[in-house]
């Protein structure tokens, strides 16, 4: 069945606001934890056709039309947490807030309800069913690799034999089902084109250059995934311009042009558009495109003039229009418009923006780390400059990703 989705309307960031947000986080926003995956043992994953005479239970359906993007979020004790910080063993430090000294779980305890239906509930064994002899990837930055956490947290507890492991020199995480011949993985590809930022552990903040016409290096590692999840936004949000190679670092070129960066986007997301329309087989393969998950830096955005950041917030923005947190709304329009040009597979662009600006209180804030090592008292107590409030506490918002991106997988016919 179709899911519809929407396209959430907002005037265009001034200048002003957009230099603001490039000076208050650049110098934070990329203490990634990605040195804690660095001990998983190497090795690929091979998943084979799905196995002889299993037949899959009945999936729950949606309403046709329902907008399952359009909604609020509702206090919800009983069926929060979907699992429990403590006993999900593959979540990294970066995103374990209250082991890491957040006091309030309330964060973890909001639900996702549309306004004219009901997410299904999640189903780890339906899912791990449909997912049988399969690969689901995600692909993108840091936001794609903390929903790929979830992800995996949501369905650890719903198979017997669940294990990680890491390969491509950290670009490749992978957890897989011996017990359902299946895989959900991670590939490291903030910019989706090839970067001088594609070694995951070792990148720039403010000397990013790309070429947005060169996917294949990162492209190749997609082929003959089943369920692809895409997504780059956070790492163009340093720069109001974009660094752009002349040449190719190949051939070691180093002079660049500087690109307005929504250009440069819309030329990223063309390649990466092309690469779909060529290599994608529809029958065999659904494609997903995350919209830009936001941050909460600006306090007096939702009326906290003395706030500092997202720091010690503990409650969603109330219902109403969604509030302006600086979003870039001209990418946003951008990513809906591209992937709703693709020929031949259909792209549904989960547009999770909107309900994600309301979170200001779901950020890992200073309960995280930064080059690998959880925040001392002396830099929680500094939050001006530690605070990240980019990233997401787990459990947490990117479950409620999770529970929209299950319900239009097993919402659709199941891939042969």
């Amino acid at each position: 069945m179709k899911l519809s989705s929407r396209s959430i309307a907002g005037g265009g960031v001034s200048f002003l606001a957009l230099a603001l947000s490039v000076f208050l986080f650049a110098g934070f926003m990329y203490g990634a934890d990605v040195r804690s995956i660095a001990g998983f043992a190497s090795s690929r994953t091979s998943v084979q056709p799905e196995a002889a005479g299993h037949k899959e239970r009945e999936a729950p359906s949606l309403p046709e039309g329902c907008d399952v993007f359009a909604g609020n979020w509702v206090f919800d004790n009983r069926s929060r947490p979907l699992y429990r910080e403590e006993e999900c063993p593959f979540l990294t430090s970066q995103v374990t807030c209250m082991k890491n000294g957040r006091k309030d779980d309330t964060y973890q305890k909001w639900r996702w309800k549309p306004h004219e239906c009901s997410l299904p509930e999640f189903d780890g064994q339906l899912l791990w069913e449909r997912l049988r002899g399969k690969r689901l990837m995600l692909v993108g930055d840091s936001l794609n690799r903390n929903q790929w956490e979830s992800m995996v947290c949501l369905l650890h507890s719903a198979t017997t034999n669940g294990e990680k492991s890491r390969a491509l020199n950290g670009s490749l995480v992978i957890f897989r089902s011996r017990e359902y011949n299946a895989s959900v993985e991670f590939y490291w590809s903030p910019f989706l084109v090839e970067s001088n930022s594609d070694d995951p552990s070792m990148h720039s903040v403010t000397k990013r250059i790309i070429m947005p016409e060169s996917i294949t290096n990162h492209a190749r590692h997609w082929k003959g995934a089943d369920y692809l999840v895409f997504n780059t936004y956070i790492w163009w949000m340093n720069t109001i311009n974009m660094k752009v190679l002349r040449g190719s670092f190949k051939e070691g070129s180093t002079e660049y042009d500087e690109v307005d960066r929504v250009v440069a986007y819309e030329r990223v997301l063309r390649t990466w558009a092309r690469w779909v329309e060529e290599n994608v087989d529809p029958k065999r393969t659904y494609v997903f495109f995350n919209s830009m998950s936001p941050l909460h830096i600006r306090p007096a955005d939702w009326g906290n003039p003395t706030g500092l950041k997202c720091a010690m917030e503990t409650l969603p923005i109330p219902p109403g229009a969604p509030p302006n947190v600086g979003t870039d709304r001209r990418m946003h329009s951008v990513a809906a418009k591209v992937t709703g040009s693709v020929r031949g597979p259909l792209v549904t662009f989960l547009d999770i923006t909107g309900l994600s600006e309301y979170r200001k209180d779901a950020h890992t804030s200073v309960h995280t780390v930064r080059q690998g090592k959880v925040l001392t008292p002396e830099q929680k107590a500094n939050p001006a400059t530690y605070a990240d409030c980019i990233h997401w506490c787990l459990p947490g918002l990117p479950d409620t990703w999770n529970e929209l991106l299950f319900a239009h997988i097993i919402t659709r016919p199941s891939l042969g």
